[in-house]
Order: C-alpha cells, then structure tokens, then sequence
C-alpha cells in the first residue's frame, strides 16, 4: 500500500512517501476504501507540528473520496463499489483506508472526485458557521479573513444565499478576485489599517459577525473590526494561535462575543452529518456553491502540498492523488 508517514513531529519534510506497507486491517462496522483522492486540510499540518498530537507513526489526513473494496461484519447500508466520502477519517494519505461506516457519506456520481474529497470538512464547517454559529440572514453584514481559501470562498457563497453582507480579506490581486468572483461585496487586503477600513465602510459601527480563519496575524484586526456586541468566531489558525486573551478585552471592543468551534461539536450524530452533508451537497448540485480545487498533487509530493499550503500560495482546495 502507498502512504505518507509521519515519524516524528516537525516541517514538512518530516513527510515520508512508504510503498511497503500492508493494506490495514478490516474491523467490525468498518469498511476498506480504494482512496481515489485525498483532501489537505489545516488540521493535517497541526497533527503533523503536534499541536494536534497523534500517537507516533502516523498516517496524516482525515478527509478523502473512493469506492468500497470490501466491508466489515455488521456492515449494513454499504455495499462494495458504493462510492463515499468522509471528512473525520483518519489516515487518508493512502491509497487504501479503513473507516467506520457511521462516519461514511455517500456521494452522487455527478460531484467530482476533486470535488467530492474537499466539500465535506469546508463545506460542513461554512455551514454550521453560516447556518448555526452566527445564524447569518438578509440583516447581516459579515466579515471572512482567508477569503480566498477553501471555507473562505465557501462560506463567501452560503453567506450571499442567504442574503447577507460579505466583506472579505484577501492577500494578493488573483485571491482578491476570486474573493470577488464568490459574490463578495468588497475586498480589503490586510494591513494595520484592515479594522479602519471595515469601519469606514459600515458606517463606523463595525460587522456583526467576524470568521476569522487567519488567527494570530488578524486575530487583534478582528476585535476591532466587530460592532459592539457583535460575534467574533475563530475557526482557524493558519498563521499560528492566538495567544491567551484576557476576558477583559471583550469588554473592551464593545461587550464582544468570541467563539472557537469545531466541526465535531457540529456533526455528533450520524443523523446531524447526513442531515448538514445532504444540505451542502444539494447545494454543489443546485450551483449554489462552486468547489474550486486549485491543484492536484501526487501521493508522494504531500511535502510540497504542505508547504505550498502554509505559505497561503494556495486558492480554495488542494488534494492528493495516490
């Protein structure tokens, strides 16, 4: 079996490309996967530097498409050929996986691989944030850091769906444009003057919501680009963590409201996944959402996709190809 290990914590080049190891072993209420892409996410560079540790070796990824080679005793809605996707998965830096059937999704012929290995971990996060977290209608003026990335272009869309106000942020003139090409309303680049200019153009009050997916580099931009009483959701932290906060700070900006979610907390029923994955794939179906995959890489330049990642030369998606 192809896959990518990690043996100990560190860079990108801790990524080692492994052709010799057995295909993994069929559990219980489990089925094996021909892995035909596999999605690259944030979180797999925070298991990789350990600030999400995970037991030593490891195979990175949680997230991927392919079709079932064989299922497990007590497996009862998956048959083998079923196509599916999965987004809380583990060790999809391969070309064969084994997963729980319960976290399994299918998906419609007419989504693309490509597509199909990156819509469930962004498309499900934009939604429980548009949908659930800060509950965004036609009265709502928001603000998305990182508005080219992956959520970013994703929640860009869901959030004009649903009538609101986008302002998004975005580093370079082609990221800016794609920001645009989602539907936002205006484009800021970032700066010390970003939280000035969000204010400018709303009148002095500030948004009501801020998704900041950027963390340490926009976290103190977005305190001050919130309105008073408005909501602060840090999703991400591409640019590192936020350092602790003291409380006080909230009151400071205007009796702020701040949240840290996660996907998890949001999907913890087998009936809250197919319910919220239901919803964002209708929506890739119907063109109210356009998956952007930037690039493909080969299994073996995981590396480079990681690096290519942190340094925030990517737009919208990449994935692996075993």
């Amino acid at each position: 079996m192809d896959a990518i290990v990690i043996e100990s914590f560190g860079g990108p080049e801790q990524l080692s490309f492994r052709t010799e190891l057995s295909s993994p072993a069929l559990l219980p209420g489990h089925v094996l996967i021909d892995v035909a892409t596999a999605g690259i996410n944030f979180t797999d560079v925070y298991q990789r530097e350990g600030i999400y540790p995970r037991p030593l070796p490891f195979i990175p990824g949680s997230e991927g498409v392919g079709r079932v080679a064989a299922i497990g005793e007590d497996v009862t809605t998956l048959a083998v050929g079923d196509r599916v996707a999965w987004c809380t998965g583990q060790d999809s830096y391969a070309s064969q996986v084994v997963l729980a059937e319960d976290i399994l999704v299918p998906i419609p012929d007419s989504i693309a691989d490509d597509a199909a290995a990156s819509i469930l971990l962004q498309g499900l996060t934009a939604h429980f944030l548009a949908y659930d977290v800060a509950k965004l209608s036609a009265q709502s003026t928001c603000l998305i850091t990182a508005g080219a990335g992956g959520v970013g272009l994703l929640l860009t869309q869901m959030a004009k769906s649903l009538g609101a106000r986008v302002l998004s942020v975005a580093s370079t003139s082609e990221k800016q444009a794609l920001a645009r090409a989602a539907g936002a309303d205006e484009v800021f680049a970032y700066g010390d003057s970003l939280a000035d200019e969000i204010r400018a153009t709303t009148d002095g009050l500030g948004v009501d919501v801020v998704f900041d997916g950027v963390g340490a580099a926009t976290f103190n931009q977005s305190l001050e680009a919130a309105r008073v009483r408005g909501l602060v959701v840090l999703f991400g932290a591409a640019s590192g963590a936020v350092p602790p906060l003291d409380p006080q700070e909230l009151n400071k900006h205007g009796s702020l409201f701040l949240t840290r979610p996660h996907l998890r907390h949001f999907t913890r029923t087998r009936d809250e996944l197919m319910q919220r994955a239901s919803a964002v794939l209708s929506m890739v179906e119907n063109g109210t959402l356009n998956v952007r995959v930037s690039a493909a890489y080969p299994l073996r330049d995981a590396e480079k996709a990681h690096r290519d990642l942190q340094a925030r030369i990517t737009t919208g998606s990449i994935v692996l190809k075993p």
